[in-house]
């Protein structure tokens, strides 16, 4: 003879709905302008570091010229703090903050 297994009730989970889960806001990349680095040098950088095509490096480049900054990249935290190290690593100015 057989006994099938009985089955279990579980009490529904407590849900506590005074918290929301806010997802982490996304990060940026900027490079800012400076008296010391070549236009075309830092166009350069932004093909090979990011693998931009050509036309994007050079009118990212354009706006660090003439508007003094240039959203290079965007992401979680921990990828611009690379990206950070990696443009201060060429040279370049960059800071990095909360995309808004």
């Amino acid at each position: 003879m057989s006994v099938a297994p009985a089955e279990t009730v579980r009490p529904e989970e407590d849900v506590e709905t005074d918290s929301v889960v806010v997802p982490d806001k996304p990060w940026v990349t900027i490079v800012w302008n400076d008296p010391v680095n070549l236009m075309s040098y830092v166009a350069y950088v932004f093909q090979k570091h990011f693998g931009y095509p050509k036309a994007k490096a050079n009118k990212l480049m354009t706006d660090v010229h003439e508007k003094g900054k240039a959203v290079v990249s965007n992401g979680t935290r921990e990828e611009m703090e690379r990206d950070v190290e990696a443009m201060h690593g060429y040279g370049l100015w960059a800071t990095m903050q909360h995309d808004s």
